[in-house]
């Protein structure tokens, strides 16, 4: 098991702080169709970076389909990245209200967001947010974009760009859809006015997840699990496990991490899986008391600990 470290980014406020990885999902809109044309999907992406901005995250890359949306992106804590997933959600179906005239068009959206906390886990998820692409069915990756698939290793822009930070404030109310300065970004628009990713997401970021290896990522692209990644990340922490289902979880996880069973882990092990279980299913302190056999003080004492760690990114 390889640990993920924290990393020093400068935020968009413009300070350095320690940030981690998050996996943000909004999901159960089988019913609803939230983008129905190219501005819709562009409202979409111009939204999360915006938001992003807003709420002081950086976004590693993304996906944008008919009926749900993925992310991953770098936060201080699991609260902002909360607040930021929430503030996406508002403000989008807030515009489509205005465009379209519907309202709550998200108010079943299932917003789940999680911690990439091993180098599995965001290995996995980047490729698995790529891979979304084919369910809005896109033959070619390569050409589908509403993703940040194309900021991965890309080297140059091609065509002519336009900054964001030289439209004017009735350009950026028209074209970017805020009133919000946007006068120190960095992004870049194509000649359609679209976002150009690789002028907006963490590219480093994902690309030394990868090894800085373009191969190695093509590679996990084609070869994810696509039904496991969305048991974990999208259907697991909306559904509250039994008692066995769990155990059964954590002994599996136990013995790929530590190569042990669970009841024989030290307690130092035990310190380190139990937040990672607290955060990747929907459970309880008094459940997890029972999977771990430790007592109810013991359980809370160690997530307080874990989450206080990471918050301050030690």
């Amino acid at each position: 098991m390889v640990l993920i470290k924290t990393v020093i980014k400068q935020l968009p406020d413009g300070r350095l702080d320690r940030v981690i990885p998050f996996h943000v999902s909004f999901e159960g809109l089988e019913k609803a169709i939230i983008c129905r044309d190219d501005e819709d999907y562009d409202r979409m992406v111009k939204c999360i970076f915006v938001c992003a901005r807003r709420k002081n995250v950086l976004v590693i890359t993304y996906v944008v389909v008919s009926n749900h949306a993925h992310l991953a992106i770098l936060a201080r804590n699991i609260k902002e990245a909360n607040e930021y997933a929430e503030e996406v959600k508002r403000v989008f179906s807030m515009q489509i209200k205005n465009r379209n005239g519907e309202s709550k068009i998200l108010k079943g959206t299932d917003v789940n967001v999680q911690v990439l906390d091993t180098l599995w886990y965001l290995r996995n998820a980047l490729a698995y947010i790529i891979r979304n692409a084919f369910d809005n069915g896109a033959t070619n990756i390569y050409e589908y974009k509403w993703s940040g698939f194309r900021a991965a290793f890309c080297k140059k822009l091609s065509g002519r760009t336009i900054p964001v930070s030289s439209l004017t404030k009735r350009e950026r109310e028209n074209i970017m859809h805020t009133g919000d300065t946007l006068k120190d970004v960095s992004w870049l628009l194509n000649e359609s006015y679209e976002l150009e990713p690789v002028s907006a997401c963490e590219t480093a970021y994902l690309e030394q997840a990868f090894n800085n290896d373009q191969s190695f990522f093509l590679r996990c692209i084609g070869t994810v699990n696509t039904s496991e990644m969305t048991q974990k990340l999208v259907i697991s922490p909306r559904v509250k496990k039994t008692d066995g289902d769990l155990l059964k979880e954590a002994e599996e996880l136990s013995c790929r991490w530590f190569s042990c069973n669970l009841s024989m882990l030290t307690s130092e092990k035990k310190a380190r899986l139990l937040p990672y279980i607290y955060r990747s299913a929907k459970t309880s302190i008094a459940q997890l008391s029972r999977i771990f056999g430790l007592n109810h003080e013991t359980v809370s004492r160690l997530l307080n600990k874990k989450q206080a760690m990471a918050q301050d990114g030690d």
